[in-house]
């Protein structure tokens, strides 16, 4: 057990410290008292177990408005079981009573103040709700027109399947095609096979009949060669003859 003296430096007067005090006092079964000291500061007198003393020091460092503890000294004294119990010692009633109602003005303006904020965030709330909706809207919008193009891409593609499966078709139409003209080429270069070996035996032929009609020809000259020599031996031998019977010789 201990006796503590804590002297409480800051916003500490007028703002209703004292009360809070006791309050955490009594929780922590602290017994002694709280009372305002001259001019802006607060003495508590505390007696308890070691643990509730170092716990009631650390709770008494309060900063929320109206309250802003700046410092708390703090002595030690032996143990002298003095209180019963953890009380307010209050000066003169017209003092606490200013207190009081200085601790209720600093309230009620924190209120306003608070009020103040709670309405411009309210507005601003407002404003962000109208964006929100604005921007809602435009989903919607956005998600209809994504709906829209998710319909055109559907009906597209069911297009492109079609056209596809067409294009297969054609394909499958085409490669029967080629392969019909491969076998009409294979047929044609047979066929081209056989004209060019007929012309190859015509060809043959022809230049075996060229021989033969050149022999021919030139027997031919020969005899009629041989033939116009006699004949002409024979007009000479005439002519001569005529020559004679005119006495031309």
């Amino acid at each position: 057990m201990k006796r503590a003296i804590l002297i409480v430096k800051g916003e500490v007067q007028r703002v209703g410290y004292r009360d809070v005090v006791a309050k955490i006092a009594r929780k922590l079964s602290i017994s002694g008292f709280v009372e305002n000291l001259k001019p802006y500061d607060v003495k508590i007198v505390a007696e308890g177990s070691d643990e509730n003393i170092a716990q009631f020091i650390e709770q008494l460092k309060i900063k929320r408005f109206p309250i802003d503890v700046e410092s708390v000294e703090v002595s030690f004294e032996p143990y002298k079981h003095e209180f019963e119990y953890f009380e307010i010692k209050r000066g003169d009633w017209r003092e606490e009573l200013f207190e009081r109602l200085d601790t209720a003005g600093a309230l009620l303006y924190k209120s306003v103040e608070l009020g103040e904020k709670s309405v411009a965030l309210g507005e601003r709330s407002v404003e962000l709700g109208e964006r929100s909706v604005a921007l809602g809207e435009k989903l919607v919008a956005l998600s209809k027109r994504s709906v829209e193009l998710g319909e055109k891409s559907v009906a597209l593609g069911e297009r492109s399947v079609e056209l596809g499966e067409k294009s297969v078709a054609l394909g499958e139409k085409s490669v029967e095609l080629g392969e019909k003209s491969v076998a009409l080429g294979e047929e044609s270069v047979s066929i081209g096979k056989r004209m060019l070996e007929k012309q190859d035996a015509t060809i043959e032929v022809i230049e075996q009949s060229k021989d033969e009609i050149v022999t021919e020809i030139r027997s031919l000259r020969e005899d009629l060669r041989s033939y116009m020599e006699d004949r002409f031996a024979k007009i000479e031998h005439e002519i001569e003859a005529i020559k004679a019977k005119i006495g031309m010789v």
